[in-house]
């Protein structure tokens, strides 16, 4: 199986930055898309940023300019780098795999799949 692993969420205040994490690990052979989505109270989850492997980034048009993508392929981990930080963005942030091919999928001819982390807390408050 693929487990999704995220870090560095966290508490700042609004101007501040924060830099998220998210490795994916398991037998995993390739990552099509990685990224970040987020869900605040009350609201339904959205995509906030993903980085397809060929390099391809989408933004969110409210973070266009203020988060920056970044993956790591030879790692199969993802970066998000989120400055000038506004309250309006306190959400959990989950980190998502999609089309990801394993060794068991290739074994069992198997589709790709697509998987989410637990979600890491972003908080901007002063």
């Amino acid at each position: 199986q693929v487990q999704l692993v995220e870090s560095g969420g966290g508490v700042v205040q609004p101007g501040g930055s924060l830099r998220l994490s998210c490795a994916a690990s398991g037998s995993i052979v390739s990552i099509d898309t990685m990224g970040w989505y987020r869900q605040a109270p009350g609201k339904q989850r959205e995509l906030v940023a993903v980085l397809t492997k060929t390099s391809t980034a989408i933004y969110a048009d409210s973070v266009k300019d203020r988060f920056t993508i970044t993956r790591d392929n030879a790692k199969n981990t993802v970066y998000l780098q989120m400055n000038s930080l506004k309250p309006e963005v306190t959400a959990v942030y989950y980190c998502n795999a999609d089309r990801v091919v394993t060794v068991q999928s290739l074994v069992l001819s198997a589709s790709p799949r697509n998987y989410w982390g637990q979600g890491t807390q972003v908080t901007v408050s002063s």
